[in-house]
């Protein structure tokens, strides 16, 4: 697995941003092609598709931060390849989480809990098939030899300013769209998904701008931002499964096991609604002044 000091770039905050941009993505692309390769070998691991997705939204994620360095049509290109990838890769991630869930049921249906897993094993199959076919359109156009010619206009951009002056004047809008989700009560299953892609897309950012935070602020922000999506991915995790148990149960396929479907989904259901009380008890006021005080202040003290 990669851990997430395998995406941060330690840099000086004085070093010009377009040096500080070419290495993060560097990391980023060539982390997404490795774990492409991998997830496209026959017999690959799980974990792999899962490595392959993570990748993908990093790399997203940096190509947004650094947006302002890259021409806006080579921009625009990986941008659309990465999307795809990621919704490939996403498909059959959750095809393989929720096998593992089923495989890991209570013990008095376990026999039908297996037939259910052995149904979903084809499509798990099958849920390979668009990344393999996305790994052979990126060989034809050419991915390896773009991404060079990407990172070497970054690097040949003249009279960029300081990596710490970029990260202030493009982290702020940042922050600021994280509390507009976050400072208000989340009353459906939607507006918790957006907080949750938006807390997503402030810690692949604090990543990125890791060089301007003294390390203790950085580690707190940090540990405050994996809580968060780890409570709010368990509900994500418990709505979307309940979801695609809900299809399932509707379809022609699910024939004697409609039953079994129907309860499956209600016990997501229960769980996800746990998961969602345990958030709004954790994520209270005083914690939500206290990241915005750490995010707000570093950036004033350190980032000029």
């Amino acid at each position: 697995m990669v851990g997430a000091d395998h995406w941060m770039v330690r840099e000086s905050a004085a070093a010009p941003v377009n040096s500080v941009a070419a290495r993060t993505l560097r990391t980023r692309l060539d982390t997404v092609w490795t774990e492409l390769r991998q997830a496209c070998r026959d017999g690959a691991d799980p974990e792999n598709v899962h490595q392959l997705r993570v990748a993908t939204r990093r790399t997203l994620a940096a190509i947004d931060a650094f947006s302002d360095l890259i021409p806006a049509r080579r921009r625009q290109w990986f941008e659309k390849r990465l999307a795809r990838l990621r919704r490939a890769a996403g498909e059959a991630r959750d095809l393989d989480v929720l096998s593992h869930r089923l495989a890991l049921g209570d013990t008095g249906a376990v026999r039908a809990r297996g037939r259910l897993v052995a149904m979903l094993s084809k499509q798990r199959i099958q849920s390979r098939g668009p990344i393999r076919e996305q790994y052979e359109k990126l060989l034809d156009a050419e991915w390896p030899e773009r991404v060079e010619r990407l990172l070497e206009g970054i690097r040949g951009r003249r009279r960029q300013p300081a990596f710490a002056a970029f990260a202030r004047r493009r982290f702020k809008p940042m922050i600021t769209d994280f509390f507009a989700k976050a400072d208000h009560k989340l009353r459906s299953a939607e507006e918790i998904h957006d907080l949750r892609i938006a807390g997503k897309q402030l810690r692949y950012a604090l990543e990125i701008f890791a060089p301007v935070f003294p390390a203790d602020v950085q580690d707190r922000c940090q540990d405050a931002l994996e809580r968060l999506q780890e409570t709010l991915g368990s509900f994500t995790d418990h709505a979307a499964a309940a979801d695609r148990l809900a299809r399932w149960a509707r379809s022609a396929e699910a024939g004697a096991h409609r039953e079994l479907l129907a309860t499956l989904e209600r016990d997501e259901d229960a769980q996800a609604d746990a998961a969602r009380k345990t958030f709004s008890k954790w994520w209270n006021n005083a914690r939500r002044k206290s990241l915005r005080r750490s995010f707000t202040r570093t950036l004033r003290r350190h980032s000029a």
